[in-house]
């Protein structure tokens, strides 16, 4: 029997399309090409934009004669900027549109990053790492939700993390390019690089199409036929069909109440504990891993070459962790990367031959990075796609106190003196808390692992 949103006319035309579900049931092409390429843009991007800090802090605690613990609020302050944007601009996302506010979260890291290059004290280095923040943290749900969306339902959750891989390459590229601009043209260099995506803005509205379930509820039918016909370009489709969705991917009126309906309430909650914990591990070695090595008695571009490594690392985690979670349960992929971050972490700082070190760094980076890259797919698949901006932004925004915290809490270990191990077992102890949080995660309740109850038209 056909779906009554999947209706069957004469032949192989179609009157009444659940377009979701056609989605769901694409063969990837160059339709999703074009979408996974602008969502891996604006996550390099992204990450170039949070790292820079990371590479250029100890140039600018030399320069602005700040102590380990200002520094750390300095960086915090993006990060708070994060928390507030990500559950902000998630939210208006799923109301307003996924392309215009991905182009303002750019417009906004992109200016405020090149601000910060043009501070000279505390105060206002954080201010304008604030206001980007509030940018940067804005394009991840969006991102995730948009390429989460538009995906097929195969191999949803590594066109996700390949999506976020590209984070992890942006900090590549901080390490690639940060150590020579730092060192020719000043620390201020590598933020006012960061301007230049302003001049993608306009190709990105052009390339990218709007949120499914948005369409849908102002009935853009002729927006939802192009988009169909690029889904899927061998499904003949009745020139007066009409486009629905399911009733679970129906736009919501209250998307951020919506988390907690339907029995999610309690997954929720601890996909946001995991999420704190993940971020957790993530900023604090964002923000201190190039200080850490420099106490452990590594120059600046030694220490920037593990920082490649980490990053690299963490492209093969999430690619490699999004792979199987595809193949088998995601759930249960992640629940092993948030456990092997929490043992490499617990081990680096034992660690005393640099070859050795490079390896567990490598490992370190594809299971904290590596692994909230996977969190990110996690939580996408989690949630239907009328709240999916909405459920991974308020992921991400609440995940950011632990990213907020973790500068400060590490800054204040590093100003306490004590030996190198202790700093690493703290944030591998993070690793642990988030491994149980996502154990108890019920993942049958998943919008990927739920049928969907159709619903008419409005």
């Amino acid at each position: 029997m056909n779906h009554p949103l999947h209706a069957q006319a004469s032949g192989a035309s179609m009157r009444t399309v659940n377009i979701q579900k056609l989605i769901d049931e694409s063969r990837f092409n160059g339709f999703h090409r074009s979408i996974l390429a602008w969502c891996f843009l604006v996550l390099v991007l992204d990450g170039y934009d949070l790292g820079v800090v990371g590479a250029a802090l100890p140039s600018i605690m030399k320069e602005m004669g700040v102590t380990a613990t200002t520094a750390g609020f300095m960086a915090s302050s993006a990060l708070f900027g994060m928390m507030l944007g990500a559950m902000f601009f998630g939210a208006l996302a799923d109301k307003l549109g996924r392309r215009k506010m991905l182009a303002l979260c750019i417009g906004l890291f992109s200016v405020f990053t090149a601000a910060a290059g043009l501070t000279h004290e505390p105060v206002s280095f954080s201010v304008t790492r604030f206001i980007a923040g509030l940018g940067i943290g804005g394009v991840l749900p969006i991102a995730a939700a948009q390429m989460g969306e538009f995906s097929p339902a195969s191999i949803r959750a590594r066109l996700v993390a390949l999506v976020f891989a590209g984070y992890a390459v942006g900090g590549v590229l901080v390490a690639v390019i940060g150590k020579q601009l730092i060192a020719d043209y000043g620390w201020q260099s590598t933020f006012f690089v960061a301007a230049l995506p302003l001049l993608l803005i306009p190709f990105m509205l052009k390339a990218l199409p709007e949120s499914v379930p948005f369409l849908v509820q102002r009935g853009r039918n002729e927006d939802l036929r192009r988009i169909a016909a690029r889904v899927a370009p061998h499904q003949a489709i009745e020139p007066d069909a009409q486009f629905l969705v399911a009733a679970v991917d129906r736009q919501s009126k209250a998307p951020v109440l919506a988390l907690f309906r339907d029995r999610r309430g309690f997954s929720t909650l601890m996909i946001w504990i995991a999420f704190f914990f993940g971020l957790f591990m993530v900023y604090a070695l964002s923000s201190w891993l190039t200080k850490l090595l420099a106490l452990a008695g590594y120059s600046l571009g030694s220490a920037l070459n593990f920082v490649l490594i980490f990053n690299t690392g963490a492209i093969f985690g999430a690619l490699g962790g999004a792979w199987l979670g595809d193949k088998f349960n995601i759930k249960t992929v992640l629940t092993c990367l948030y456990g092997l971050g929490a043992v490499s972490l617990a081990a680096l700082g034992f660690i005393k031959s640099d070859a050795l070190l490079s390896v567990v760094v490598f490992i370190v980076g594809a299971s904290t990075l590596g692994t909230q890259l996977v969190a990110y797919a996690f939580a996408a698949a989690f949630y239907p796609a009328s709240i999916r901006s909405t459920g991974v932004g308020f992921a991400s925004g609440v995940g950011r106190a632990g990213g907020i915290l973790a500068p400060i809490i590490i800054g204040a270990i590093v100003a306490l003196e004590l030996p190198l191990e202790q700093n690493f077992l703290a944030i591998g102890l993070a690793g642990l808390l988030g491994m149980i949080a996502v154990a108890l995660v019920n993942h049958r309740l998943a919008a990927s692992a739920a049928p969907q109850t159709a619903a008419a038209a409005t």
